[in-house]
């Protein structure tokens, strides 16, 4: 049954072809087939479906049969060959024309992405275009970013797969999944938090443990940039200071920008505290790793030397061989503090490897 709401334009002259193709068992003329493919491209801009528009060609070609093959006798053969050449002409102009309008949507699609997670174009233009996209960025968002051992395009398994399984488990809910500069990228309202852990475990996974970092919820269309700005910080920051955690959130490392805040003052604490570990045989960076992991390890000894593959007494060697160079002792409280600052700080400022 043909649908009532397709008008019968898009049939064109397909009614006389049919007469003349049964009186003449003629095919079709080169012509006829431009026209057949144009009336289909015409019908997909207009936003039909082809199921529909080949039901009302067959439909169209019962009505018409009978009434031609009482002009002359052709065979069957000769009807079906040139509804086969009308419907696959028309057909070939729709799926041209759906295919171009697919990469005009994709092209808008990654200049809207770019306009946005780049901060361009004017905020109210922003926030109108993001509404086609499922976005409204009057209320606050959040950004994810999944880093994983290659650069992903929105076109691999990888980002399908994660969108495969939002979808699936948050239906209809407004968010954005793409890629950017290799990485994936999720958007979602600040006020579903649990959208942005499950693509966090997906992202993971569909990575092989690659890192994701989540930005904190921020209001309007510079929020969105803000949150991703964030989400790019942990994932740098992570770098710079081997943070291992599968999900980073920025909301929980605040203190890394404030400590760096004043750079040059961090600069100094890094050269003043550790800078006299560089006397050390082999450098300063063995005595700095052993201290980053004391101190990560709660300044347990034993915890320490297990996770250095250390004896406890190689371990105490390099404790106290840190205390005689810097005159600081880690497992001093009055000292700790200034030493593990310092620590955080030439790992952040990528100390010793660049000169402060």
């Amino acid at each position: 049954m043909p649908d009532p709401e397709i008008p019968g334009g898009f049939l064109g002259d397909y009614a006389r072809i049919l007469g003349e193709v049964a009186a003449t068992g003629r095919r079709l003329t080169r012509e006829e087939l431009e026209v057949r493919r144009a009336l289909g491209r015409e019908a997909a801009e207009a936003g039909h479906q082809l199921r529909a528009l080949v039901a009302m060609h067959l439909a169209q070609t019962r009505t018409a049969w009978p009434q031609a093959a009482t002009a002359a006798p052709a065979t069957a053969d000769s009807v079906l060959a040139a509804v086969e050449q009308a419907v696959d002409a028309f057909a070939e102009g729709f799926e041209r024309a759906q295919r171009l309008t697919v990469r005009r949507e994709e092209a808008a699609r990654r200049e809207f992405i770019d306009d946005l997670l780049y901060g361009r174009s004017d905020l109210g233009r922003l926030a109108e275009r993001a509404t086609r996209f499922g976005l409204r960025l009057s209320r606050a968002h959040a950004v994810a970013v999944a880093a994983g051992p290659e650069a992903y395009t929105e076109t691999d398994a990888v980002p399908r797969h994660v969108e495969s399984a939002l979808l699936a488990r948050f239906g209809s809910r407004k968010i954005l999944l793409t890629t950017k500069d290799g990485r994936l990228v999720c958007i979602a309202p600040g006020s579903q938090p649990d959208v942005l852990r499950y693509f966090a475990k997906q992202a993971h996974a569909a990575t092989d443990g690659g890192q994701v970092a989540v930005g904190r919820p921020h209001q309007g269309p510079g929020g969105v940039v803000h949150s991703y700005d964030e989400a790019l910080d942990a994932l740098d920051l992570a770098r710079r200071m081997g943070l291992e955690e599968p999900v980073l959130y920025a909301s929980e490392l605040l203190v890394y920008p404030v400590l760096t805040r004043d750079r040059e003052a961090m600069a100094d604490l890094v050269r003043s505290e550790l800078g006299p570990l560089q006397k050390a045989r082999g450098g300063a960076e063995p005595l700095l790793k052993t201290l980053s992991v004391y101190f990560d390890a709660g300044c347990v000894a034993a915890e320490t030397a297990r996770r250095l593959a250390l004896s406890v007494r190689a371990l105490t060697y390099r404790l106290e061989r840190i205390r005689q160079l810097t005159g600081s002792d880690p497992s001093d409280p009055v000292h700790r503090y200034t030493l593990q600052t310092a620590v955080i700080g030439a790992r952040l400022l990528d100390w010793p490897a660049n000169e402060l």
